[in-house]
């Protein structure tokens, strides 16, 4: 095994990665407002409400994960291609990754029948369980627009042009939050439909997501570059090829879904109240952890790119520009977790029963400090898994999240949960020590370096730089 070092890379590779990473830092931090504002009206609008809203939610995501996974990865085609210079390539893989949206769409609609059965078998309070059916059923309808648009965000994303990605989802984020507050409350004339106007609300953001990305991509000059319009013929290698590398990606995203959502839906065995406070922890911790999303995306086009240029070297010393900025950005937030947490709580009590907020306010601030412990790890999680998955190195991921899912969290969660009947703390240990154990496995993974001879695009067209 090779010595472990740490290399500090130059003020260029910092202001290169935070540059590219902007942009989708911006966009990142959009979509949380979007979902941290959604559970807060929730909230407001009933504890059962936003109980209902994190399982279902989850359930969702694990349901679309390996579809959306898979057409998020052309990112990382298209960012190798770049790299590579062969630009004519860039618009077989888009229109490929759309096609895995329309499998996902299909796949969805054939869901929503079968939701009712699902949510009851759970063993949730039965008020608690319909609010997730309904939730679950109407996000279905808008798996079309998710998983297409992360085959178009790659497109920009992979060639380094993150801006418009940064003005889609903020469009997207305005048109969400009008229609949650509209559909959910019943105001100016629509009416009062609690969850199912959360969910309808975001359904109706995606659609609109996905139209403006088209609306940009269509221009001539992507046609004439990257033939964007004419490369939409089917192609089995290329198909094969984007599964081969993409189908791990979306399982690894997945199962780590599955893994969380099994253990809410765990932790909802041991109340409403802990259930509450588990998921307004969750959403705290998203303003955090979306963020350095953006920068781990960053990074994974970064390194891409410069595989396909053939300078793994340099891509290693994006892959450390990364992490110093959000383990930096993470320990300040970690701190300002333990000692202002009512900053982050006090949003969500606003227009909830005070009697019953008390008790998930006092349950909360513990859990901050959870949260506080792990996302620290989370910075080393996120950056050098991206740098991983932008070589290509995705069944390793896939692999790893899956033994470690399955073996360090939800098996010990059900041990102590269900069988031993222990509180929501001992809950919150396993799964941070879930967090830290698989940091640490990406950091090893990356310092053995075997990730700098990986490729995904055909090896004989890099280019020796």
């Amino acid at each position: 095994m090779s010595k472990f070092h740490i290399i500090l890379p130059g003020r260029n590779f910092f202001k290169e990665i935070i540059t590219l990473a902007f942009p989708l830092v911006i966009s990142s931090s959009a979509w949380t407002i979007q979902h941290f504002v959604d559970r807060i009206f929730l909230t407001w609008y009933s504890t059962e409400s936003v109980a209902a809203s994190m399982p279902a939610g989850m359930t969702n995501m694990l349901s679309m994960g390996i579809f959306t996974g898979t057409a998020i990865f052309t990112e990382t085609f298209v960012a190798q291609y770049f790299g590579a210079k062969q630009f004519e390539r860039i618009g077989a893989v888009v229109w490929h990754g759309i096609y895995i949206g329309v499998i996902g769409a299909i796949f969805h609609l054939l869901l929503i029948p079968v939701a009712p059965y699902f949510f009851h078998m759970i063993g949730h309070a039965e008020n608690v369980s319909l609010l997730e059916t309904v939730y679950f059923q109407t996000l279905c309808l808008g798996a079309f627009p998710v998983i297409s648009s992360g085959a178009i965000s790659g497109f920009f994303a992979g060639r380094g042009n993150t801006k418009p990605l940064m003005f889609a989802t903020i469009f997207q984020t305005s048109i969400n939050l009008i229609f949650d507050y509209l559909l959910i409350f019943g105001k100016a004339g629509f009416p009062a439909l609690g969850i199912k106007g959360a969910g309808i609300a975001s359904v109706i953001s995606a659609y609109c997501n996905f139209i403006f990305l088209i609306t940009l991509a269509t221009r001539e000059k992507y046609e004439n570059e990257y033939k964007l319009f004419s490369s939409w013929r089917f192609d089995t290698k290329l198909f094969r090829r984007i599964l081969k590398y993409g189908v791990p990606n979306g399982l690894q995203g997945t199962i780590d879904i599955a893994g969380f959502a099994i253990f809410l839906l765990l932790l909802g065995k041991i109340g409403t109240i802990p259930l509450a406070a588990t998921n307004i922890a969750f959403n705290i911790n998203t303003l955090a952890f979306m963020p350095m999303i953006g920068i781990g995306i960053a990074v994974s086009i970064l390194v891409g790119q410069n595989l396909g240029g053939n300078n793994p070297e340099k891509a290693g010393q994006y892959a450390w520009a990364g992490f110093f900025i959000t383990f930096s950005y993470m320990l300040v937030l970690a701190i300002c977790y333990v000692t202002i947490p009512d900053v982050f709580i006090k949003p969500f009590s606003y227009k909830s029963d005070p009697t019953e907020f008390v008790a998930i306010r006092n349950i909360t601030m513990i859990l901050l400090r959870f949260v506080a412990l792990y996302s620290l790890f989370d910075a080393m999680n996120v950056i050098f898994s991206s740098a991983l998955r932008g070589a290509g190195d995705t069944r390793f991921i896939m692999t790893s999240v899956g033994l470690f899912s399955l073996f360090i969290l939800i098996i010990p969660s059900w041990v102590f949960i269900v069988l031993l009947h222990k509180g929501i703390y001992i809950a919150w240990t396993i799964a941070t020590i879930y967090v830290i154990a698989l940091a640490l496995l990406f950091f090893i993974r990356f310092q053995k370096g075997k990730w700098k001879t990986m490729r995904v695009i055909e090896t004989h067209l890099i280019e020796n730089s």
